[in-house]
Parts: C-alpha cells; structure tokens; sequence
C-alpha cells in the first residue's frame, strides 16, 4: 500500500510518524496532507535505510541537490564526495542525474550511501542507452523508456523527475510562441526530438497509466518533470508554459485517482514580478501539489553567481508557495560543479528556505533566528556556530578571535553590548 492509500484508509505509517516528529507537528496533520495530495513522502518501497522527509503545504521547505556521472566527468568517487558533502551541508534530499561511465553502478551506489531521498531522471538512462544500443537517441522505443523506469524503481529510487506533461499540443505551443531560449530541459529536448523525428506521441504521456502502474508498485513519488521550462526571463510566462501547467494539472488528477504521490516540477527562469502568478497558477492548475522548483532564477546575468540569482527567486517563490527547492550551484551555466560549487548551493538554498520559513511562519524556524540573536547579545559563540546555516564557515571567518568576542567594525565599542548595558540585558 502506497503511503496516500494509506493516509485515505486513516492509516499513520512509520514515515508519517518521523516526517511528524521531525516538522514538531501532529502526525494526523501529515496523514491528512498526504491524504489530500497536499504533501508527499518520498520513499520506495525497496529501500531500508533513509532518512523520510515530507514536502509540501505546512511544513518546512526542503532542498534538493544534483550529482552525477557523465561523458566528460565519469569519476565515480568525486561524485560520492559531492553526495557526502551536500548531506553534510544540510539537503533534504538527492537526484543522481547520471548520463555517462556506469549510470547503473553509479545509482545503486548512490542508493546504498544516501540518507536521504534519492531522485532521478530515467530518460537520461534511456536516450544515452539508445545511442549505444541503436545510434541514435531518437531510434529510442517506447519500452526503452519504461524499462528505464521501472530498472531504476526497482533499484529504490524514491521519486522521479518524468516528462510527462508533454504533448503536440504543448510543442504546437512553443512552434509559435517566438520563444528566445526554445528548450533548455536536457530530458524535455530528447523527447520533442524524439516525437518530431518520429512523428509519434510522447508514450509518458500517451501511455500515462502504464507508469502509473510501475510508480504505485513500488511507492515511487513523480516529479512531473517541467519539459519547456522557460531558460531565459524573456519567455518566462509564455503560452507554451501555461500550456504545460494545464497538462501537469490533468495528470495531477489522474496519478492521485490511482494512489500515486505526485509533485510538479517548475521554472526555470523567472523574473521577480513573475513569480507571484507563476506559483499561484501552477498551485492552482496542479490542486495544490508539492511545487518543486528548478531555481527561481530572477536573472540571465549572472553567471558564476547563479547560485544567488536563484536564492533570491527561491526565498520569493517559497514564501508564496512553492515547497521543494532545487539548489543551483556557481557553476550553473558554465560547466560541472565541483564539491566546493555542491557546499554552495545548497547552502544558498537553505538560506533561501529558511528565509521562506520566516515569512510562512514557521515556528522552529523563529526559534532558531530567536536564539541565535540572544546568543550575539550574551556574546556566546558557541551557541552562534551551532544556530549558524554553515558553522565551518563561520568558524573560518571568526579565525584567531575564536572565543573572545571582536567586531571588525566595532571593535571594543560594540552596538549590542552598550545598548544591552542601558537596557539591563548584558
């Protein structure tokens, strides 16, 4: 039994209770979210050993962080060492986004040393095999891209970024919206490719039910992946968008029927007076599904930067609504991170979600913010480090003044101590 079929029968299951324990809320407040389709726990049913974390309306926004394996960067154990560097930086969750070297050892790794959710994306496994296999990405089958789905299901994967909101009547959409940056989704692109060449129907969408039937198998959450995300702000909120968020909102509605949790994946590039009604629609057209962005990016000009550009669209997005925020790393745009590039992005993006936190309310978030500003007035250092986002950091930056208390712009004359002293606080 999935964990929403569960949630539907009035049944709290394990993962209920820890996300419930965890989120220091009510466990029926999870079932209930879970019920409805409003919250979601990734976690197949083949894997033992993971740390569960709910995403969705009420609850904590989470981060999600990438590694992976490729043709230019097939080094198996740098990609380890990114996995154990973002966990340790404080990611909620994980995608192995492999495309080259051995994608299925790489997985199954991943899944034996991860203590969190595992995502992927099988129609990277399934094009790059094609092109081994049969030339060419766009000579790909049907049951190439099942066989995909299903290898990795019953591997553990626990959710599953798939394009499946993708049809003629979406490229139809993007053909005429004049559109700057037409495709940018690397799993979007192999499949318009492959429906043009081939005249065909995406089979993820022609064939929705046939997935369905292989995710509820093994309680693997979708992540209805944003095929024609907007890659640049001028064509955020265009035609081919909207009519992506519909498709997404049809299959939202068809994959809670059939007891599989389901998420929405999104943009993409979006500029700040955008977001509002980018998050508001999506929420509105998917049913109020997890909403797990790809960024905001509220700028194209920053690269090296990018991974400010999307926690400043991240920290919006998530206090309007969205849920799960995907982090971007300086390198985005350039080239492939590297470990110190994975420590940052995910670093920007929990202080995004932090700051989102803050704004929605959440109370073990004020906590935090609360303690760590009584523990600069009680000049507490250690206290400071252990409320810090990133406490390697910050004892790197305070250097030789470890234990005493210096201010660089203050010096001795520190604002918070004089006024603490009149205020009978110090």
């Amino acid at each position: 039994m999935t964990q929403v079929l569960a949630a539907r029968a009035g049944k709290i299951t394990p993962e209920m209770e820890m996300v419930a324990k965890s989120e220091n809320v009510d466990v029926e407040f999870i079932r209930a979210g879970v019920a409805a389709g409003k919250i979601v726990i990734p976690r197949n049913v083949k894997r033992k050993v993971v740390k569960p974390c709910g995403i969705g309306e009420g609850i904590r926004i989470k981060v999600n962080a990438l590694f992976g394996t490729s043709s230019g960067r097939d080094l198996m154990e740098m990609e380890t060492r990114k996995l154990a560097i973002a966990e340790a930086a404080g990611c909620d969750a994980v995608m192995d986004l492999s495309t080259g070297g051995d994608i299925d050892g790489m997985r199954k790794n991943t899944l034996a040393v991860a203590n969190v959710p595992v995502g992927s994306v099988p129609i990277y496994q399934a094009a790059i095999e094609a092109i081994e296999k049969r030339g060419s990405i766009v000579a790909m089958t049907a049951d190439d891209m099942f066989e995909a789905v299903e290898k990795q299901a019953a591997d553990g994967v626990d959710f599953m970024a798939i394009h499946s909101a993708l049809n003629f009547d979406v490229i139809k959409r993007l053909q005429i919206s004049g559109r700057v940056t037409d495709v940018v989704s690397r799993g979007g692109a192999f499949l318009i490719g492959w429906m043009l060449h081939n005249q065909k129907e995406n089979p993820l969408y022609e064939q929705f039910d046939r997935l369905l039937a292989i995710l509820k198998e093994y309680d693997v959450t979708l992540s209805l992946g944003d095929a024609i995300r907007p890659g640049s702000t001028a064509d955020s909120l265009d035609g081919a968008q909207l009519q992506g968020m519909i498709i997404a909102g049809e299959l939202v509605v068809r994959a809670q029927a059939a007891g599989v949790q389901v998420m929405v994946e999104g943009p993409g590039h979006v500029p700040m007076h955008h977001a509002e009604s980018t998050i508001r629609l999506q929420k509105r057209l998917c049913h109020g599904a997890p909403y797990f962005i790809l960024g905001l990016l509220a700028t194209d000009v920053a690269p090296g930067y990018d991974h400010i550009t999307s926690a400043i669209g991240g920290a919006l997005a998530a206090t309007i609504g969205a849920d799960f925020l995907c982090y971007v790393t300086p390198a985005e745009h350039l080239g492939l991170p590297n470990e110190e590039d994975v420590k940052e992005g995910v670093i920007a993006a929990r202080i995004a979600a932090h700051a989102a936190d803050l704004a929605r309310g959440n109370k073990k978030a004020w906590e935090r913010d609360l303690q760590m500003a009584q523990a600069r007035v009680a000049l507490d250092l250690e206290r400071q480090v252990a409320f810090s986002v990133d406490p390697e950091k910050f004892r790197a930056v305070l250097g030789n003044g470890e234990g005493e208390h210096q201010c660089a712009l203050c010096g001795s004359s520190c604002a918070i101590q004089v006024a603490a002293e009149y205020f009978g606080l110090a």
